[in-house]
Protein backbone atom coordinates (compact mmCIF):
# COMPACT_ATOMS: atom_id res chain seq x y z
CA UNK A 1 0.00 0.00 0.00
CA UNK A 2 1.34 3.41 -0.91
CA UNK A 3 1.53 6.25 1.52
CA UNK A 4 -1.18 8.07 -0.45
CA UNK A 5 -3.82 5.38 -0.23
CA UNK A 6 -5.65 4.39 2.88
CA UNK A 7 -7.56 1.16 3.34
CA UNK A 8 -11.30 1.57 3.47
CA UNK A 9 -13.26 0.23 6.38
CA UNK A 10 -16.18 -1.40 4.67
CA UNK A 11 -16.47 0.95 1.69
CA UNK A 12 -15.65 -0.56 -1.69
CA UNK A 13 -13.50 1.46 -4.02
CA UNK A 14 -12.55 4.07 -1.45
CA UNK A 15 -9.10 2.57 -0.96
CA UNK A 16 -8.23 3.68 -4.50
CA UNK A 17 -8.65 7.35 -3.53
CA UNK A 18 -5.85 9.51 -2.11
CA UNK A 19 -5.58 9.39 1.69
CA UNK A 20 -7.32 12.70 2.43
CA UNK A 21 -10.21 12.05 0.04
CA UNK A 22 -10.56 8.52 1.38
CA UNK A 23 -10.85 9.87 4.92
CA UNK A 24 -13.48 12.41 3.86
CA UNK A 25 -15.57 9.74 2.13
CA UNK A 26 -15.23 7.41 5.11
CA UNK A 27 -16.17 10.17 7.52
CA UNK A 28 -19.28 11.09 5.54
CA UNK A 29 -20.55 7.65 4.63
CA UNK A 30 -18.63 4.93 6.41
CA UNK A 31 -19.78 4.78 10.00
CA UNK A 32 -22.42 2.17 10.65
CA UNK A 33 -23.62 3.84 13.85
CA UNK A 34 -24.08 7.22 12.21
CA UNK A 35 -27.68 8.38 11.89
CA UNK A 36 -29.49 8.26 8.58
CA UNK A 37 -29.84 12.03 8.21
CA UNK A 38 -26.08 12.55 8.64
CA UNK A 39 -25.27 9.83 6.11
CA UNK A 40 -27.77 11.33 3.67
CA UNK A 41 -26.25 14.79 4.10
CA UNK A 42 -22.76 13.33 3.58
CA UNK A 43 -23.89 11.49 0.46
CA UNK A 44 -25.60 14.60 -0.89
CA UNK A 45 -22.42 16.61 -0.30
CA UNK A 46 -20.39 14.07 -2.27
CA UNK A 47 -22.96 14.19 -5.07
CA UNK A 48 -22.75 17.99 -5.03
CA UNK A 49 -18.96 17.88 -5.35
CA UNK A 50 -19.21 15.47 -8.27
CA UNK A 51 -21.91 17.56 -9.94
CA UNK A 52 -19.85 20.74 -9.55
CA UNK A 53 -16.72 19.09 -10.96
CA UNK A 54 -18.48 17.42 -13.89
CA UNK A 55 -20.76 20.43 -14.40
CA UNK A 56 -17.70 22.64 -14.76
CA UNK A 57 -16.33 20.36 -17.44
CA UNK A 58 -19.73 20.03 -19.15
CA UNK A 59 -20.33 23.77 -19.31
CA UNK A 60 -16.90 24.36 -20.86
CA UNK A 61 -17.73 21.74 -23.50
CA UNK A 62 -21.22 23.21 -24.06
CA UNK A 63 -19.89 26.77 -24.36
CA UNK A 64 -17.00 25.87 -26.66
CA UNK A 65 -17.17 27.95 -29.82
CA UNK A 66 -20.23 29.92 -28.73
CA UNK A 67 -20.25 33.61 -29.49
CA UNK A 68 -19.87 35.78 -26.35
CA UNK A 69 -19.08 32.71 -24.22
CA UNK A 70 -17.20 33.59 -21.06
CA UNK A 71 -16.83 30.08 -19.62
CA UNK A 72 -13.97 28.87 -21.78
CA UNK A 73 -11.59 27.49 -19.14
CA UNK A 74 -12.06 24.90 -16.42
CA UNK A 75 -10.95 27.18 -13.52
CA UNK A 76 -13.50 29.83 -14.50
CA UNK A 77 -16.15 27.15 -14.93
CA UNK A 78 -15.31 25.67 -11.53
CA UNK A 79 -15.74 29.09 -9.92
CA UNK A 80 -19.02 29.48 -11.82
CA UNK A 81 -20.27 26.09 -10.57
CA UNK A 82 -19.44 26.95 -6.95
CA UNK A 83 -21.23 30.30 -7.12
CA UNK A 84 -24.15 28.67 -8.94
CA UNK A 85 -24.49 25.78 -6.46
CA UNK A 86 -24.42 28.21 -3.54
CA UNK A 87 -26.92 30.46 -5.39
CA UNK A 88 -24.60 33.44 -5.01
CA UNK A 89 -24.54 34.10 -8.74
CA UNK A 90 -22.28 37.15 -8.99
CA UNK A 91 -22.97 37.36 -12.70
CA UNK A 92 -19.30 37.51 -13.62
CA UNK A 93 -19.58 34.19 -15.49
CA UNK A 94 -22.69 32.67 -17.04
CA UNK A 95 -23.54 30.20 -19.79
CA UNK A 96 -24.87 31.57 -23.06
CA UNK A 97 -25.85 28.31 -24.79
CA UNK A 98 -28.97 26.26 -24.15
CA UNK A 99 -26.94 23.22 -23.02
CA UNK A 100 -24.82 25.37 -20.76
CA UNK A 101 -27.97 26.66 -19.08
CA UNK A 102 -29.25 23.11 -18.62
CA UNK A 103 -25.99 22.27 -16.84
CA UNK A 104 -26.52 25.39 -14.74
CA UNK A 105 -30.01 24.26 -13.75
CA UNK A 106 -28.71 20.88 -12.63
CA UNK A 107 -25.92 22.47 -10.58
CA UNK A 108 -28.44 24.86 -8.98
CA UNK A 109 -31.00 22.19 -8.08
CA UNK A 110 -28.37 19.85 -6.64
CA UNK A 111 -26.76 22.72 -4.72
CA UNK A 112 -30.02 23.96 -3.22
CA UNK A 113 -31.04 20.42 -2.28
CA UNK A 114 -27.69 19.63 -0.72
CA UNK A 115 -27.48 22.79 1.36
CA UNK A 116 -31.04 22.19 2.54
CA UNK A 117 -30.18 18.63 3.59
CA UNK A 118 -27.00 19.68 5.38
CA UNK A 119 -28.85 22.47 7.21
CA UNK A 120 -31.61 20.04 8.24
CA UNK A 121 -29.03 17.48 9.43
CA UNK A 122 -27.25 20.09 11.54
CA UNK A 123 -30.53 21.31 13.03
CA UNK A 124 -31.55 17.74 13.83
CA UNK A 125 -28.18 17.11 15.46
CA UNK A 126 -28.53 20.20 17.67
CA UNK A 127 -32.11 19.30 18.67
CA UNK A 128 -31.18 15.68 19.43
CA UNK A 129 -28.21 16.82 21.50
CA UNK A 130 -30.43 19.13 23.55
CA UNK A 131 -33.04 16.39 23.99
CA UNK A 132 -30.38 14.01 25.30
CA UNK A 133 -29.21 16.66 27.74
CA UNK A 134 -32.74 17.35 28.96
CA UNK A 135 -33.46 13.61 29.22
CA UNK A 136 -30.24 13.08 31.20
CA UNK A 137 -31.14 15.92 33.59
CA UNK A 138 -34.69 14.55 33.86
CA UNK A 139 -33.40 11.06 34.65
CA UNK A 140 -31.08 12.42 37.34
CA UNK A 141 -33.94 14.40 38.91
CA UNK A 142 -36.20 11.35 38.81
CA UNK A 143 -33.52 9.25 40.49
CA UNK A 144 -33.08 11.88 43.24
CA UNK A 145 -36.85 11.95 43.81
CA UNK A 146 -36.95 8.15 44.10
CA UNK A 147 -34.17 8.28 46.69
CA UNK A 148 -36.07 10.90 48.70
CA UNK A 149 -39.27 8.88 48.60
CA UNK A 150 -37.35 5.79 49.70
CA UNK A 151 -35.93 7.72 52.68
CA UNK A 152 -39.39 9.05 53.57
CA UNK A 153 -40.82 5.54 53.46
CA UNK A 154 -38.02 4.32 55.70
CA UNK A 155 -38.66 7.14 58.19
CA UNK A 156 -42.40 6.51 58.19
CA UNK A 157 -41.81 2.76 58.62
CA UNK A 158 -39.46 3.42 61.56
CA UNK A 159 -42.05 5.71 63.26
CA UNK A 160 -44.79 3.05 62.93
CA UNK A 161 -42.58 0.41 64.51
CA UNK A 162 -41.28 2.65 67.28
Amino acid sequence: MTRYARPARGLRGVSMLPGFLSRVVELMLGREGRSLHLRAAGGATLVLLLVMLTGSWAVVVAEEGARDANLRSYPKALWWSVETATTVGYGDFYPVTWWGRVVGMVVMVVGITTYGMVTAALATWFVAREQRRVHRVGAETLHALHERFDRLEELLGAKKKG
